[in-house]
């Protein structure tokens, strides 16, 4: 995997995370210069509009991407009980 996409709000926005460096730097060649060091912080947050082409365009360019939802096991542990 190289780019972890994550809800963090009940408007499907996503935080971005790069996971290899294959995913850092093709996320550096779509953000300006002054984000970057919050891309490696993992402090990026885009809408679910803006996800869905970033999504398209790196598997177009070969990345292995992940989407996931935020919701822990824990969480949903909890509300079945």
């Amino acid at each position: 995997m190289d780019i972890c996409l994550e809800n963090i709000d009940n408007n499907l926005n996503k935080s971005i995370n790069p996971t290899s460096v294959l995913g850092m730097l093709w996320l550096q060649t779509h953000f300006e210069d002054n984000q970057w060091e919050a891309l490696s912080n993992d402090q990026v947050i885009i809408s679910k509009e803006n996800s869905k082409l970033l999504i398209k365009d790196a598997i177009s360019a070969g990345l292995m991407i992940k989407s996931v939802s935020g919701v822990s096991m824990l969480d949903v542990f909890q509300k079945k009980n």
